[in-house]
């Protein structure tokens, strides 16, 4: 990676972090004025800058109006890199049900995770926070979704995903249905014995790890 391309992702993160919401949408630019790549300004910038942003609430030193400025930057970013994203592979098209689990409504996640699958070329269903078990299957039977994909922030809500899976297994939905979990207290442990599919630390890299899994699921259900 070239030292300009090193410095422009650590600008468009600090952008995020720092609010500046006036500067985030010029150093976007030259970013893709170098013919960088898009989606990397997207997951490996602006998202790591938001997840950063994430902890900083997380340990109290910024509160919901930062939150929310923050957020808008990242936007304000995202709008001049999204369009200069290469297109997916034809004849790929995967759909994706996402939320934060029942009794949980932290989600700055699931909105990095919704917005690299969108980018990825998902179709997301997004149910937005605290979300009753039974609307994850609900949904993702009624799109016949690739993946399910929840989140949390509070070990009082992790067992919610454990209750998601066994209603999908019950379904007879597990088969098809990539499951994917993260969050603060989720760890491979926990993913492995609710039995999930997969766990990812960060969202901003969790898309593409679920997309892979997703057409190498279904390149074996072709054989």
């Amino acid at each position: 990676m070239s030292d300009l391309k090193k410095d422009l992702l650590k600008k468009l993160s600090d952008c995020v972090v720092e609010m500046e919401e006036d500067e985030v949408t010029g150093v976007a630019q030259e970013y893709v004025d170098n013919g960088f790549d898009a989606y990397e300004g997207i997951s490996e910038g602006l998202t790591n800058g938001m997840e950063i942003v994430g902890q900083l609430y997380e340990d109290e030193e910024y509160f919901i109006p930062e939150l929310l400025i923050c957020s808008d930057t990242m936007y304000e970013g995202i709008g001049v890199l999204k369009p200069h994203i290469k297109k997916v592979e034809s004849g790929e098209s995967y759909k994706a049900v996402v939320g934060v689990v029942e009794g949980d409504t932290h989600d700055i996640g699931k909105n990095i995770f919704k917005i690299m699958l969108e980018t990825s070329g998902f179709e997301v269903y997004d149910l937005g926070r605290d979300v009753p078990c039974e609307n994850f299957i609900s949904k993702a039977k009624e799109v016949n979704a690739d993946l399910i994909g929840m989140s949390t922030l509070m070990t009082t809500t992790m067992e919610n995903m454990g209750k998601v899976i066994n209603m999908l297994k019950a379904e007879g939905m597990d088969e098809d249905t990539l499951v994917m979990v993260g969050g603060g207290p989720i760890s491979q442990s926990f993913a492995e014995q609710i039995g999930a599919d997969v766990y990812v630390p960060e969202a901003a890299k969790a898309a593409k790890v679920a997309k892979d899994m997703i057409r190498d699921r279904k390149e074996k259900a072709a054989v």
